[in-house]
């Protein structure tokens, strides 16, 4: 049931300094088309493919870059990735607040946080988006609210509660629509991904990721007792999803089932679901959605009934792309798909690794293959290239309380973003050589879990960033080093993509060639993301440092400093 806290009853909390001054509204058309200068979803665009077409700052001279503002934030942890409208970085911070600042020196507007809002809960606070959307800033509160600001002043002009579960995954607009996933709470019926009317608030629909009895796909969990399928659950908490307005469809990623293994799901029997997908859904698939009414158009499972906590989830790039996969590169291909053939299609990478490439108006399947690399020890034994149908490596599947396993890959790559350069056909994806050592819970021990480098793997290239061409799935690595990364890529027409690790350096690199053209030492590790903009005509590169879930037991072969997160941005000499 729908529940509203009336404004009468809290105080507003918007601290105005400088409010915006001449605001442009932001209409549906800026956001399907938007300016250049404009950074105005979380990955710049609709269609998520991080990557932005101006060229000021270039392979040539992104060498000169030199530090043109920085602002310390706050404490705690920070995956959040601004926006920016019309000179104006709109951004949450840690603890749950939300600021605005001028783009050109990072002097704050104004500052809206919670009223009474726990200590507990706003430490917790990780949202990864914000949006906008006319002259509504829209994000998603550490206290389970959505909530609308005014982008002016950032007073509130709504608010809608939407549940208890942690809201990990932030809001993205479309179709007049702010949609939104979460982590789940304790039962089946907290896991859903939600939509409000982005200028009232009023929820128009939810979406539930485990479906109930009698409804479509239940029979997928492999007809539990009703008392456990209440706790099985299937979360939304990565990065949310992508638009297309032609299609008027929102593709989201769902994450793993959860108990974690197949045998707590399912009264110990790790066989009672389909060793093939489907299989406990909508666990780890791909969710085409109507944003009007909520309706499933198609699913497609990535990786059917987990028994390793794997997400799927996390962004879904759309691009359109000549079908031309080479057997050299690419495990899995659809056999009936004729070469040359171009398509509409939704791309996206697990956190288990892999990449999948989907046609986006049916979910028919084009083409998959391990990733970061080719592994006996990949969690997907096979994909049927003609019916699309994913098998688990039953290999893997800790069957027996006590048995242990190494799978590849884990959290590889995850809810920092990967970049998609239109020109070159190619995906930048930052990753991790990183598999899971785990051990199932057994009479005498608890569940192990311990991150290991894949055997063969080098320790002094445990990560780096890989160049995909998504016609033909040939794979370039590059920046390839020790230190582990949380940073999201950014690639430009200026032919750099940017990037940072936990170890504290931020880097630009050759589009092409992967060659390493800039560094810059920060006053602490990167956390998730990196946007460009432009304001009267300078170009801007803009990445926050900080801490994230993963960084603490990431950090530990950094050894960066853990401190205040900051905001850091870079311009050429004026």
């Amino acid at each position: 049931m729908l529940m509203k806290r009336t404004l009468a009853l809290l105080a507003l909390s918007a601290s105005a300094f400088a409010q915006v001054q001449n605001f442009k509204p932001v209409t549906e058309e800026m956001l399907k088309n938007p300016s250049p200068n404009d950074w105005l979803t979380y990955s710049r665009t609709q269609d998520a493919q991080r990557f932005s077409p101006l060229n000021q700052i270039n392979a040539g001279n992104v060498k000169n870059l030199t530090l043109a503002w920085s602002r310390g934030v706050g404490t705690s942890n920070t995956e959040s990735i601004p926006i920016v409208h019309d000179g104006v970085m709109y951004l949450v911070v840690p603890g749950g607040a939300v600021q605005a600042l001028n783009a050109t020196n990072g002097d704050l507007l104004w500052e809206y946080k919670r009223p009474n809002l726990a200590a507990a809960l706003a430490s917790q606070a990780r949202s990864k988006t914000i949006a906008i959307f006319q002259d509504i800033v829209t994000y998603t509160s550490p206290d389970g609210f959505v909530v609308g600001l005014d982008a002016r002043t950032g007073e509130r002009r709504w608010e809608t509660y939407a549940g208890t579960a942690g809201q990990t995954s932030g809001p993205i607009i479309a179709n007049g629509k702010v949609i939104s996933g979460r982590a789940c709470g304790q039962t089946r019926d907290s896991c859903f991904i939600v939509a409000h009317d982005a200028m009232t608030g009023k929820e128009l629909w939810k979406f539930y990721t485990v479906p109930a009895k009698g409804e479509p796909g239940y029979e997928s969990w492999g007809n539990p007792s009703d008392e456990q399928h209440n706790k099985n659950m299937a979360s939304t908490w990565g990065l949310p999803g992508a638009y297309d307005p032609v299609r008027n469809l929102v593709y989201w990623g769902v994450a793993n089932p959860m108990p974690n293994t197949r045998a707590d799901r399912h009264d110990g029997n790790p066989d009672a679901t389909s060793r093939t997908s489907p299989s406990d859904l909508y666990s780890n698939s791909t969710l085409a959605l109507n944003p009007d009414t909520g309706k499933l158009v198609w699913y497609y499972q990535h990786l059917p009934g987990d028994d390793w906590d794997e997400d799927f989830t996390n962004e879904r790039i759309l691009t359109r792309l000549k079908f031309n996969p080479d057997p050299k590169y690419v495990k899995w291909i659809n056999p009936n798909i004729k070469r040359g053939e171009e398509r509409d299609v939704t791309v996206m990478m697990g956190e288990g690794g892999g990449i999948f490439v989907n046609d986006r108006t049916t979910g028919e399947f084009l083409w998959a293959t391990p990733f970061p690399f080719q592994t006996d020890n990949f969690l997907i034994s096979n994909v049927d290239g003609a019916t699309g149908k994913v098998s688990i490596n039953w290999d893997l599947v800790l069957k027996q309380p006590g048995e242990q396993h190494l799978i590849c890959f884990w959290n590889t790559t995850s809810y920092w973003p990967s970049s998609y350069h239109p020109d070159k056909k190619s995906v930048y994806i930052p990753y991790v050589d990183n598999c899971l050592d785990m051990t199932r819970k057994g009479p005498n021990n608890g569940e192990r879990r311990v991150g290991k480098q894949r055997p063969g793997g080098k320790p002094e290239e445990f990560a780096g960033i890989a160049k995909v061409n998504l016609e033909t799935g040939e794979i370039l690595h590059f920046g390839k080093g020790p230190i582990p990364s949380n940073g999201a890529t950014l690639a430009t027409a200026g032919n750099v993509v940017f990037h940072g690790d936990l170890n504290r350096r931020f880097r630009a690199y050759d589009a092409d060639s992967g060659k390493q053209l800039w560094e810059a030492i920060l006053g602490g590790p990167i956390a998730v993301n990196t946007i460009t903009y432009a304001v009267n005509g300078r170009q801007y590169v803009a990445v926050t440092t900080g801490d994230t879930l993963m960084s603490a037991s990431l950090n530990a072969a950094a050894k960066a400093p853990r401190q205040h997160a900051t905001v850091y941005v870079f311009a050429l000499p004026q």
